[in-house]
């Protein structure tokens, strides 16, 4: 299915399109030389013009090239939340044609090694309250720099970290002062590596999604035409950077359209009401749990909120009786779509003729299809089958896995289409359905869980012997992690639910710990001795269905 065969693309829209052949610092440079006195993005510190933006940019760049010695396709680490620092750092990363390297701030010391060492990424940006976690993990002694926000507090703790090889932390304004120059010119070569996304997938451990210049260019243009945004768009940037959608539709595509980023560090559904009408944000991308908090405040009418022209998201699908009281109260649908870490957007619904709960329609050259999983042959409409999807928005493939890349494509009539996992169907008039998910992953407010990866670490606990982790359904993040545990002999008299809970919640991320746990004596078996998870998830999908 493509745009050109679905019942309601938007007449106003071409069916393809073609790509800016740049590196994105570019879309700064052009913006800040339109709009040099305009806000590029507005913080708890106050508003920062494109033009000054472009200068912290440009001296960052400098520091990593000239004192740091960062090298043309060097990956960096980005271990940040949201703020200023980290727009500034991931454009002089790519100004250098280095790549960005963006890991979830929620993750702890037990998970930040494995994209140290995978990468072989040598410098990392931080805050200085996630230092301790970039010192603890392993490999950490193979890092020679970190630039570190509120420097002081990262020294602090690394004099009271044991004794080891450590490198060397750099204060982050110190280096904006410093007022170095980068010397070598911007490579717009499109096909350089930019971004490397971690995703998961079946092996449980975290993959590198290998994007270009060219198909992060693809993103955001298609973001640009089919969002609307231009230089008066004001966006809430509230989703994380470091995830792909925050990225591109929060981020990127506001600088590369000349618009406004209003930044919300850490969410919270009053400030984020106040940022919407005291800056007149008409742009906001979110989850729906998100936004279903968002609604629950008994705040929300003092608040002037008619400058809102698009909301939408995914992650999750949104109820109708939650669409139709955001149609109630803010003025515009909630506008539902698809994208992966592999690519985005993939999918939208035109504002004029959405559906709800639909991932929507093909967009701009891009080929979505429904294959038998088994056969790999097409199925016909309202059949449902694996989505695959072939767009110039899609990844080039996983970072140092040949394997993992050749097994995630198929080729389908000369083009190779990614094999999404998703399970879903495509109506008569073109537009798609997601019903399950092919592969085993748990999807929590639109957070992909991969439960062998909490199952290594459950097993690192003293009194587990065995862990098997599934979804749960949870009427406020769609889907939990449950983990069904066998514990170590004797230990079940000390051993309760809370005390895993509780020791998981300090080594892993705040969206993967499991937020259930139930203990049996054995776990069911295939005649291969392998686990039979899928055995105990059937059984948790109709308990959630007999209750």
């Amino acid at each position: 299915m493509t745009p050109q065969t679905v019942s309601h693309w938007p007449p106003h829209l071409p069916h393809q399109m073609a790509t800016p052949s740049t590196n994105l610092h570019f879309n700064l440079q052009v913006s800040a030389t339109r709009f040099p006195g305009k806000t590029v993005l507005i913080d708890e510190r106050g508003a920062l013009s494109y033009r000054e933006l472009l200068a912290a940019v440009e001296r960052m760049s400098g520091f990593l090239q000239n004192i740091v010695g960062v090298a043309a396709s060097e990956p960096v680490l980005l271990y940040m939340q949201n703020c200023r620092e980290f727009v500034i750092a991931y454009y002089a990363i790519l100004r250098l044609g280095a790549v960005v390297v963006p890991i979830n701030p929620m993750n702890k010391r037990g998970e930040l090694g494995h994209y140290r060492t995978d990468t072989g990424a040598c410098i990392a940006f931080s805050s200085a309250d996630m230092v301790p976690e970039l010192l603890g993990m392993e490999g950490a002694s193979e890092l020679r720099g970190i630039i570190v926000t509120n420097t002081p507090a990262a020294r602090r703790d690394m004099a009271a970290a044991p004794r080891r090889p450590a490198p060397e932390l750099h204060d982050f304004d110190g280096a904006l002062a410093a007022g170095h120059i980068a010397a070598r010119g911007v490579d717009q070569n499109p096909d350089q590596l930019a971004v490397i996304l971690y995703s998961s997938g079946t092996t449980g451990m975290p993959k590198g999604c290998m994007h270009t210049h060219r198909s992060m260019m693809a993103s955001i243009n298609t973001v640009a035409h089919w969002m609307n945004m231009q230089s008066e768009t004001v966006v809430l940037a509230a989703l994380p950077f470091f995830h792909i959608t925050g990225m591109q539709n929060m981020m990127n595509t506001p600088i590369f359209v000349g618009g406004t980023l209003v930044m919300l560090q850490r969410w919270n559904r009053d400030s984020a009401a106040d940022l919407i009408a005291r800056h007149k944000v008409t742009h906001w991308n979110t989850m729906p749990t998100v936004m279903i908090d968002f609604l629950a405040s008994d705040r929300l009418s003092s608040y002037d909120l008619r400058s809102l022209r698009r909301v939408g998201g995914g992650g999750a699908g949104m109820p109708q009786a939650v669409g139709e009281r955001i149609k109630a109260l803010l003025g515009v649908d909630f506008l539902e779509g698809y994208g992966l870490s592999e690519g985005m957007p993939l999918m939208g619904n035109p504002a004029n003729n959405f559906k709800r709960q639909c991932l929507g329609i093909p967009l701009f050259n891009t080929d979505t299809r429904i294959l038998d999983p088994e056969t790999g042959s097409e199925v016909s409409d309202n059949n449902v089958g694996e989505i695959v999807i072939s767009s110039d928005k899609m990844f080039s493939g996983y970072w140092r896995n040949e394997q993992a890349t050749r097994e995630a494509f198929v080729t389908l009539d000369g083009k190779p289409f990614f094999r999404t996992g998703d399970l879903g169907y495509v109506d008569d008039e073109g537009y798609f359905f997601l019903v399950d998910r092919l592969k085993r992953m748990v999807n929590a407010s639109g957070y992909k869980v991969w439960p062998t990866e909490i199952e290594a670490m459950l097993h690192e606990h003293p009194d587990v012997r065995e862990a098997c982790v599934i979804a749960a359904h949870d009427a406020y993040r769609g889907e939990t992690v449950k983990a069904v545990i066998v514990l170590q002999k004797n230990a079940a008299c000390r051993v309760s639910a809370t005390d895993i809970i509780e020791w998981c919640k300090g080594r892993m991320a705040a969206y993967k710990y499991p937020r259930l746990v139930e203990f049996v004596d054995e776990l069911p078996r295939l005649a291969t001795g392998k686990i039979a998870w899928r055995q105990l998830q059937d059984a948790e999908r109709e308990r959630k269905t007999v209750s």
